[in-house]
């Protein structure tokens, strides 16, 4: 079932523009290792052109275009953008797929996700409305005090390649929504349906500069848009390592960044579980979206009362699991999204085996399957606290085990490591999880489940898996800033210096 790939170009002041430099990067389909297409390869010049396009696209008009506008006008176009999101869905899916080897049943997902977005923060923009010059109540009756909430100004996006278009949409659709004129720059790895996201908002009439994308690598591109002076805000998702490099970059000139970085996250299953349940969870904590996920429950500590019995089951689900081209129906685990990952998802495991950890279950290429970046369901037993697979982020289909014998050690364990990001328990005394949730060191929790995410909850992590949350009106306050308005309201002079002899 191949796909067209459109060949677009960088989007710019509300039209495509061909790279300065003229440079395009190849697609690689990541199930059958073959170039499917190309994307531009923007560069420092290009940043320039896209951050004057953005800061034109604020003052246009004195703001009353955009920045200053009734957030009921900014809504309007970002339903418009969630109609023809809806609309393209299936096209929209097929196109996540075939770049970064997802399932297409879970891209097709991805997609309602993405218009489910724009939908909710195109309420909360009119709603913004409503809360300018919130009253404060003070101790003194001579002032009155009003705060505004303005948008933060020109913002950097940075987006990574497991979720292209919906993690792009985290952050695009609360930045429209404020007001702000944004940036997106996403992986070089999966860019399609963020250009295609472009011709929806030309297709919508989007006034132009307020949303430009530069697709591009990382050092060519997003470095020098996260250093530019006259970018206000930049927020990322990606790795610790990059994300530290960006943090830096803005510290520079002290500018806000936003950061959801990598986890290592683990999932704590209890003896009074419901065995297959918990293996499901389990299984797609860990191996939904081929185990790319920040967040991942990838680190299973069961309790070593049933942990044999246990593991023999998650065997079976894990063989359960079709593996498969991610076009084919009932796919549940397509590619990695590159021939790097796979090899260095490959030597994790090499690494688990040589450092004494067992394979418990999968950890080569599936026999079937002679091309593309495919990696078994894999389960690592006999691992100890001090192994790489234990305290580093694979970010593949890999999940190392360790037994705990109560529920103290239970929360060591799951605390071991220098990520926050999710943590999840699974146990039928609620009171237990209760206690196991707050005595988690993590920014999301899931109790009974793993991995489920609302566009209305808070989504973030806390020690390396960055600072600041996404999602629900947190991920709007995130392009934001809230300034304070004191008048002073009494007739009498303030009085506090003598006032000079009047002659």
């Amino acid at each position: 079932m191949a796909i067209q790939i459109p060949s677009r170009q960088l989007f710019i002041g509300g039209e495509w523009r061909e790279p300065v430099l003229k440079k395009r990067i190849p697609i690689i389909n990541p199930a059958t290792e073959q170039a499917i297409g190309d994307i531009p390869a923007a560069t420092a010049e290009d940043v320039e052109i896209a951050v004057e396009a953005a800061r034109k696209a604020l003052a246009r008009n004195k703001g009353k275009d955009w920045a200053s506008a009734p957030g009921a006008v900014r809504a309007k176009y970002l339903r418009a953008i969630a109609a023809k999101i809806t609309e393209r869905k299936s096209e929209l899916a097929k196109l996540e797929a075939s770049d970064c080897g997802k399932p297409l049943d879970e891209a097709v997902w991805d997609m309602e996700d993405v218009a489910g977005c724009f939908e909710y923060y195109a309420d909360l923009a009119e709603g913004l409305d409503e809360q300018q010059k919130l009253s404060i109540s003070l101790p003194m009756e001579t002032f009155k005090t009003h705060v505004l909430k303005e948008p933060i100004g020109v913002v950097a996006l940075i987006t990574p390649w497991n979720y292209p278009l919906l993690m792009a949409t985290w952050k695009v659709a609360p930045a429209l929504a404020a007001g702000c004129a944004a940036i997106l720059k996403p992986s070089e790895l999966a860019s399609v349906t963020c250009l295609e996201l472009a011709e929806v908002c030309i297709e919508i009439g989007l006034p132009p500069g307020v949303l430009n994308i530069l697709t591009g690598l990382g050092h060519e591109a997003g470095a020098p848009l996260a250093s530019h002076p006259h970018v206000d805000k930049i927020a990322f998702t990606g790795s610790t390592l990059t994300g530290s490099k960006i943090m830096s970059a803005a510290a520079q000139q002290v500018k806000p960044v936003s950061l959801e970085l990598g986890g290592k996250s683990p999932i704590v299953v209890f003896d009074d579980v419901d065995i297959d349940k918990a293996a499901e969870w389990t299984a797609f904590g860990i191996f939904w979206t081929n185990g790319q996920i920040c967040s991942a429950t990838s680190r299973l500590i069961v309790h070593e009362s049933i942990a044999a019995k246990f593991l023999d089951r998650l065997v079976e689900w894990c063989k359960n699991i079709k593996i498969s081209d991610p076009m084919e129906e009932g796919c549940r685990l397509g590619p990695v999204v590159s021939e790097g990952q796979y090899q260095k998802i490959l030597k994790f495991i090499s690494t688990a085996k040589s450092e004494g950890a067992k394979v418990l279950s999968g950890g080569v290429r599936p026999e079937h399957l002679k091309k593309g970046f495919y990696v078994e369901p894999t389960i690592i037993t006999d691992v100890t606290n001090s192994m790489q697979i234990w305290r580093e982020e694979v970010f593949g289909p890999v999940l190392c085990v360790k037994t705990f014998s109560s529920e103290e050690e239970a929360i060591e364990l799951a605390n071991d490591t220098q990520f926050g990001l999710g943590a999840a328990v699974i146990s039928n005394d609620l009171e237990r999880c209760e206690r196991v949730a707050k005595a988690f060191q993590a920014g999301v929790v899931w109790i009974n489940c793993s991995q489920p995410c609302f566009t209305q909850a808070p989504w973030g992590g806390n020690k390396r898996s960055g600072f600041g949350r996404e999602l629900g009106t947190w991920g709007l306050d995130n392009y934001m800033t809230v300034k304070q308005v004191t008048q002073y309201i009494s007739d009498e002079p303030w009085g506090w210096y003598k006032s000079p002899s009047k002659l």
